[in-house]
């Protein structure tokens, strides 16, 4: 039996139509949604998924602007830019794109962006919001992937989903989000020994690690849901997730393909991260108004 490949145009599509009704009542009542993107050099993948980011903005209604700066720009410029944007008024969200340049000192950047605008939940406060179940902003591709899950039925409560991959990025939040969902979760990495024997326990397994066609047929319980979050792009080669997406679909009962779904998840995140961050600035105008 063959799996259900998941959809990924159908939910995106979904989901931006209803940001899109949420962007226009927002306006309406007088607050647009306000993104601004920031990107340091000419890195062709980044140049390209701030494209992406900006069309979609302007598919949903959402005002954007996007800040290119050289490779040579400082770390004092960039946070000095970080810092007018957390003061403008028309920006609801910020977004340093990675990776930055070497010389510049990433952490010091992410702090420097306020949590209240930080629609990439990489602050140090919105992770640990994150880690305690405190509401608030959720990291883009981690959100996207219980969305997919949700849309498609998939139970998680009192299921055991594997994380493969403990990245800052996705694995360690992915785990998080699965537990928030009332899923019992392992998380297995470089040092996991005997690899297919942990993933072949899991009714959900996410993988997250960046090495084309890690998991294989033999890693996977038949019928589980299968979400690659890979995107490798071999030399010479098409682009492709972690998964070894035409032996495994022979396996599981659901799979996403690479590309077309959880890449576009993330911006839709993205989306609905500033939506709420400019739905409680203008909450919090309006209490101060009051």
């Amino acid at each position: 039996m063959t799996a259900q490949i998941i959809n990924g145009k159908q939910i995106v599509a979904e989901y931006r139509d209803n940001i899109r009704r949420e962007v226009e009542a927002l306006t309406a009542a007088g607050t647009r949604p306000g993104l601004a993107v920031v990107i340091v050099g000419e890195d062709p993948a980044s140049q390209i998924y701030v494209n992406n980011k900006a069309k979609a903005c302007e598919q949903v209604g959402i005002y954007s602007e996007v800040h290119r700066l050289p490779e040579a720009t400082t770390q004092d410029e960039l946070v000095a830019l970080i810092e007018s944007l957390n003061r403008n008024a028309a920006v609801h969200g910020i977004l340093v794109q990675s990776p930055l340049p070497g010389h510049i000192n990433e952490e010091e950047v992410v702090d420097a962006i306020m949590p209240d605008k930080d629609v990439d939940c990489f602050h140090p406060v919105n992770v640990g919001n994150l880690a305690i179940g405190k509401p608030g902003m959720l990291p883009c591709t981690p959100a996207g992937v219980i969305e997919v899950l949700k849309y498609i039925g998939a139970d998680i409560a009192g299921k055991h989903a594997v994380v493969v991959g403990r990245s800052n990025i996705v694995g360690k939040p992915m785990a998080l989000l699965l537990l928030r969902e009332h899923a019992t979760v392992t998380i297995c990495h470089s040092r996991t020994p005997d690899l297919a024997a942990v993933t072949r326990q899991a009714d959900i397994l996410v993988a997250a690690v960046g090495r084309a066609n890690l998991i294989r047929a033999e890693h996977v319980k038949p019928g589980a849901v299968v979400i690659d979050v890979g995107m490798n792009r071999p030399e010479g080669g098409k682009l492709c997730g972690d998964v070894d997406f035409e032996a495994v679909k022979e396996v599981a009962g659901a799979i996403t393909p690479v590309p077309g779904t959880v890449g576009p998840m993330t911006i839709t995140m993205l989306l609905r991260n500033t939506l709420h961050a400019a739905r409680r600035a203008a909450g919090a105008q309006a209490a101060v108004g009051g």
